[in-house]
């Protein structure tokens, strides 16, 4: 059940799930409490797209829009012309000069290359090995020397790696 309820502070219209369920109900734009016995009910129905409809039919008579409101076409109807209107995603990308199916490559991409650092650290520490190898790893991973010595370093400091008959390991 659906009840298109208002607010007696604010004067804002919502739409109320179930109201016999519960004693209060608060106000979206205000915050103030109602007790939902008390609300005024402007529809009510078991359907929630027709409660959306009749909140909107409520907020245009009140802004005095009314005329404007019945020639637009019902909300289902609105979002599908919405989906059917407009160029598809293939044609705007070869009216912007980009070649739709590259671009489905490149979203097509592994997500290797949005791995941090750390994690790149990490990975190579569980294949194992010296800290050199380990270091030598991550950076054919993409991380610069640097940056994967000091992270090992931090590893190491923190517990998570430790050296066990000269190689290292996670914990």
């Amino acid at each position: 059940m659906y009840a298109v309820v208002g607010c007696t502070e604010c004067g804002t219209y919502w739409l109320l799930t179930d109201p016999q369920e519960s004693d209060s109900a608060t106000c979206p734009k205000c915050g103030r409490r109602h007790r939902t016995k008390k609300l005024k009910r402007f529809y009510e129905t078991d359907d929630r797209e027709a409660a959306r409809e009749a909140r909107a039919a409520l907020l245009a008579k009140k802004h005095g829009d009314s005329a404007a409101f019945d020639e637009v076409a019902h909300v289902s109807e609105l979002e599908a012309e919405v989906e059917d209107s407009g160029m598809s995603e293939e044609a705007y990308l070869e009216q912007s000069g980009l070649d739709p199916d590259q671009v489905q490559e490149a979203g097509d991409v592994s997500t290797e290359s949005s791995r941090s650092r750390d994690e790149k650290v990490r990975d190579a520490v569980r294949q194992g090995g010296t800290e050199e190898e380990i270091v030598s790893r991550a950076v054919d991973d993409g991380v610069p020397r640097g940056a994967a010595e000091k992270l090992l370093e931090q590893l190491r400091r923190q517990g998570e790696v430790i050296q066990s008959g000269g190689e290292l390991r996670l914990v």
